[in-house]
């Protein structure tokens, strides 16, 4: 089992490194799959994967990062408002084949996954995103890497009946090590592209930066873990060999990479 979550590991970071590296439509068409694969996942837990409003929902993803491609963000907040409209119609023409829950686990699906995943792709697509969209990783990996070490050498108070593994002084290592990291990436980043570092100290906050993007990070882990202990599943699915599925993989990314995008955006247009 381990050599093949180790291996699973390693060939899903050097794709993302291939992909975050090379960006543009080539990390679109990767976000797509990923959202799209992540959406189904979601929408299987409450069986909507193959239903009529399971497939809008797919359409609906596809249709928000097609905005992105053509730059179209003022409109983002009209596809909101009609993929809503389309849902609740769904609803009230199918009535009484679909409960109210159900339309609810498809708009979350195409908002948890769809639209937050994107914003990996937004971070890399900023001025400067080549160098910034790595504090995602940072954050994320950095912080499950240093709570997973921290936890099995010093772990001793439980944390979260959601994770029977987390324990508290993993979570701790957890926020220190992505802060750590980030701080050394600090003075490793071009300070040329960040407008606003003669405002601010530019390392103290990458390090809190990575502090905060620890925290939402296990808090996205376990928001991932609270569904599935809702919906009494181990796993998503068994697409990622020793890892489950998709949000099994990217729970933590989820929540980080939109906190990287926005401080991101602040610290370019200062």
């Amino acid at each position: 089992m381990f050599a093949k979550r180790f291996m699973s590991a390693v060939v899903l970071l050097a794709f993302a490194v291939v992909a975050l590296v090379g960006g543009g439509t080539f990390l679109l068409m990767v976000s797509v799959v990923t959202a799209l694969a992540g959406t189904y996942e979601f929408l299987k837990v409450d069986h909507m994967n193959n239903t009529v409003p399971g497939y809008m929902c797919y359409v609906s993803v596809i249709g928000f990062y097609l905005l992105l491609f053509w730059q179209r963000t003022s409109v983002l907040e009209m596809w909101l408002v009609l993929v809503i409209l389309l849902l609740l119609s769904i609803y009230v023409l199918g009535y009484p084949k679909y409960h109210i829950h159900n339309m609810g686990i498809c708009l979350f699906s195409v908002l948890y996954v769809g639209v937050l995943i994107s914003y990996v792709y937004q971070t890399r697509a900023l001025p400067g995103g080549n160098w910034l969209v790595w504090l995602i990783l940072i954050s994320a990996s950095g912080s499950d890497t240093f709570a997973y070490l921290t936890g099995m050498l010093m772990g001793k108070h439980h944390f979260s009946e959601l994770s029977p593994k987390k324990t508290i002084e993993g979570c701790v290592g957890g926020v220190i090590g992505a802060a750590l990291l980030a701080l050394v990436y600090s003075f490793v980043i071009p300070k040329e592209i960040l407008a606003a570092s003669s405002h601010v100290n530019i390392h103290v906050l990458f390090a809190c930066l990575g502090a905060a993007g620890s925290v939402v990070s296990q808090i996205g882990d376990l928001a991932a873990s609270a569904v599935k202990r809702n919906f009494g599943i181990k796993d998503y699915s068994n697409l990622i060999p020793g890892h489950g599925g998709i949000l099994d993989r990217f729970d933590s990314i989820l929540f980080v990479a939109p906190v990287v995008y926005y401080v991101s955006l602040w610290l370019i247009k200062g």
